[in-house]
């Protein structure tokens, strides 16, 4: 029976692996036309998607691929996609890094154990659920308090992720300070340091390749959310630093064109050249924390 359930196991490893790899080589494969097809370069080219000009010379940062002159500038994308996902970042990670040193460190056995189920609960709420949430409440609040000029924007897009992002950070982070052991918080005390003092220079530390690593996974939350974003961010793409401007994501654009576009098309392989694009950001960036987070992990072995 013990073979049985490992080998099972081990099955629905391989198969959740090649699912992915699969999936990964059917969006390369319908990118590539944008590298090496001639028909496609017609309308796009790689280089009229990072860098535009106009007949004039003039650079044209614009997302318009059904109209009569096609532009498929990426850039007011990826702006749009790393707008909301810093937005929902400097507010889920201060928020929950908080809520998961209080529950590891102050809250009661009773406290905690109703605040952590709670809280991971919030991870079980649809993203429609979320973003109609943001679409009708928080876009209110967020013009009457601020005064934005777009009602819909990327604040109000980045606050709708940070509810799918807290759950996701939280959990990880309060796993981390859980498992840091007990004899850390003892010698700290033992040596003289008040409760605040182990917290932020011995407890905190050790358990900051865990948190780094929540912080990452609710990054990848953010950015590859799309309904949240497809509500809530006004959907107008525009290359500017303004938080309170509307904005659009890349994954909220290839969920609203993608259904409708000619199969085969420059339109239809650009959009597949932008999932490819968006992962392979979120590899480097996953690839670039692994190993800060590695050499993190390094350093405090070496300090011990």
């Amino acid at each position: 029976m013990e073979r049985f359930a490992e080998a099972a196991i081990v099955a629905v490893a391989l198969l959740s692996i090649v699912s992915v790899a699969l999936i990964l080589i059917f969006v390369g494969k319908e990118a590539l036309p944008v590298l090496f097809s001639s028909l496609v370069h017609e309308e796009v080219t790689p280089a009229s998607m990072i860098f535009p000009h106009d007949v004039n010379g003039h650079a044209v940062f614009s997302w318009q691929p059904v109209s009569e002159v096609p532009k498929y500038n990426i850039l007011p994308l990826f702006l749009g996609s790393l707008k909301v996902t810093v937005v929902a970042l400097l507010f889920a990670v201060p928020t929950s890094v908080a809520a998961a040193v209080y529950c590891a460190e102050y809250a009661s056995h009773r406290v905690r154990e109703f605040l952590k189920p709670a809280l991971e609960l919030m991870a079980g709420v649809p993203s429609v659920v979320a973003g109609f949430f943001a679409l009708v409440v928080l876009a209110t609040w967020v013009q009457n308090a601020f005064g934005t000029e777009h009602r819909l924007n990327a604040v109000v897009a980045g606050l709708g992720l940070a509810f799918a992002t807290c759950p996701v950070i939280f959990s990880v982070s309060e796993d981390a300070l859980r498992s840091v052991p007990q004899s850390y918080r003892t010698a700290a005390l033992a040596l003289g340091s008040t409760p605040t003092q182990a917290l932020l220079r011995v407890i905190l530390p050790a358990a900051m390749p865990g948190i780094g690593a929540g912080i990452m996974l609710g990054f990848g939350r953010a950015i590859g959310e799309t309904l949240i974003v497809v509500l809530a961010s006004g959907n107008a793409a525009l290359v500017d630093a303004n938080l309170g401007h509307s904005t659009r994501t890349v994954t909220a654009t290839i969920a609203q064109e993608l259904g409708e576009v000619v199969v085969g098309s420059a339109h239809y392989h650009v959009l597949f050249a932008l999932g490819s694009l968006l992962f392979l950001v979120t590899f480097v960036v996953n690839v670039i924390t692994e190993r800060a987070l590695y050499r993190a992990r390094q350093s405090l072995k070496g300090s011990r």
